[in-house]
């Protein structure tokens, strides 16, 4: 049976590229968009079945959904994107609706999209990844909405694999990507203080992820056993995904690559 993918935000740089190699691999790709644009052009050309949705409507939300599920009446693998580092600055100094409405974008919305679709996945291997941000490991001055939101994500992968063991939840640190998103914090300048030269650094040095690191990460999570990927946060750039000493480790320690105050146990 030909497998079916849905990829919320599909029109972002990493979810173009995400379409085009599940296409590629067979399955049948249904996919979101805000704008209309010459990706999404060449993506409808190659016959993918995508919908125009503000991801931050409920109501035009859950109408695509609904659109998508009456074409769509089992998937494999969901994908979702969405994403936005705005607002930038103080918590004192930014507009809270628009640090609420990055909360809802970045998380909250992502959620409830992953609970409405859990009626119609797959019976076996059915896979969810959402894609974590900066701030994880830091304290990310000036981002707070975006870094709380994509701390939640990678908790929320390790709970919904919890309350449901037969789906793969998986959240990927894909590293500095060369995407649009980084022009918000260039359009921040004055509010994102060391976030604007490091992004600065990146363009004029060309530092970022290599696409292709995250497409086969992604193919080695599709692929993997449930008990090894689920639940988990993966890093691109710095772990060993893939390798079967890893494997091993993930087999043995349900702790590994979860959100964990391990190694805090310093006494005098």
């Amino acid at each position: 049976m030909k497998k079916n993918a849905i990829i919320f935000s599909i029109s972002s740089d990493i979810g173009y590229e995400i379409a085009l190699m599940l296409q590629k691999e067979g399955y049948t790709v249904y996919g979101t968009y805000n704008n209309f644009s010459e990706k999404i052009s060449t993506l409808l050309k190659l016959g993918m079945k995508l919908y125009q949705c503000n991801l931050l409507h409920d109501e035009n939300i859950n109408q695509v959904i609904k659109l998508i599920k009456n074409h769509c009446k089992v998937w494999h693998s969901l994908f979702l994107l969405q994403a936005s580092m705005n607002p930038i600055g103080r918590l004192t100094s930014i507009n809270l609706d628009e640090w609420e409405n990055s909360l809802k974008l970045n998380f909250i919305n992502q959620i409830k999209i992953i609970t409405q679709f859990l009626d119609i996945k797959a019976k076996e291997n059915p896979c969810v990844i959402t894609f974590a941000g900066g701030g994880t490991n830091s304290a990310t001055k000036h981002f707070s909405a975006y870094t709380i939101s994509k701390i939640a994500l990678i908790k929320m992968m390790e709970l919904l694999y919890e309350e449901n063991k037969d789906v793969k939840f998986t959240c990927i640190g894909p590293g500095w990507v060369k995407t649009k998103i980084h022009q918000e914090t260039l359009n921040a300048k004055d509010n994102a203080y060391e976030a604007y030269k490091s992004t600065i650094e990146h363009l004029n040095n060309d530092k970022f992820t290599n696409i292709q690191d995250i497409l086969e990460c992604i193919l080695w999570i599709l692929n993997e056993k449930i008990d090894i990927v689920s639940g988990r946060n993966f890093s691109v750039v710095h772990d060993s995904w893939g390798k079967e000493e890893l494997n091993n480790e993930l087999l043995i320690n349900q702790n590994m690559y979860k959100l964990r105050r391990e190694g805090n146990q310093w006494k005098i």
